[in-house]
């Protein structure tokens, strides 16, 4: 039975990642430990089959497919399809700044993406419908093979949220730390295993964090 595996990235920290803000497709870079992370998980990736490194197009995931492609002597593609969660007018706003700006929507809650949106942005199933068809796409294209995606955290969440079958009402119940690993086989009879999620040689960085 032919297997594509995709190991599944979400960028490193970014340089506003202490301010908490709706960054979306807002374009920010990542920091010199996020720079670290993406080393880290390309020196894990050098022992695996790679053949094909994916990217969404905003710099936090080009830099880290760049470093990535780089150890692995691949030149990433990037694809507009993988960008983050569209946040319409509160891009790059912090919750308070949004209340103070659109009071309109000061009661806006962001678990409430599911089922609702900002104006001029995007809900979860806006977001799976843009990124699930491109995701399949791009397997479809590698069958057989192992490839990278370094993405973002909401794109990653709907990517396992889909792979384990799970309503995007459970988006939020699934972590998704600077620098992760995730890994899903995807088989050709349309069975999808999450292998890890969450992981990677950045975890022991990340549980250090917590405590």
């Amino acid at each position: 039975m032919k297997t594509t595996r995709l190991y599944l990235i979400r960028h490193g920290q970014v340089m506003n990642h202490h301010e908490f803000r709706y960054n979306g497709h807002f374009d920010v870079d990542i920091t010199d430990i996020g720079v670290l992370q993406m080393e880290n998980i390309a020196a894990f990736l050098s022992k695996e089959p790679i053949t094909a490194v994916y990217s969404s197009d905003l710099q936090r995931a080009t830099k880290g497919a760049e470093i990535i492609g780089g150890t692995l002597g691949l030149k990433p593609v990037k694809v507009h399809a993988f960008r983050e969660l569209h946040l319409g007018r509160w891009e790059g706003l912090t919750r308070e700044e949004g209340a103070a700006q659109f009071p309109e929507e000061a009661d806006f809650r962001f678990r409430d993406l599911a089922n609702t949106r900002i104006k001029g942005g995007e809900n979860l199933h806006d977001l799976k419908n843009r990124v699930v068809p491109a995701l399949k796409g791009t397997l479809t294209k590698h069958a057989g093979e192992h490839i990278a995606l370094i993405a973002h955290g909401g794109v990653n969440r709907v990517i396992l949220c889909d792979a384990m079958g799970l309503p995007m009402g459970n988006f939020f119940r699934i972590e998704q730390d600077y620098g992760c690993l995730n890994v899903i086989d995807y088989f050709d009879d349309g069975v999808k295993v999450v292998k890890l999620l969450n992981g990677g040689p950045n975890q022991e960085l990340n549980i250090a964090k917590i405590y």
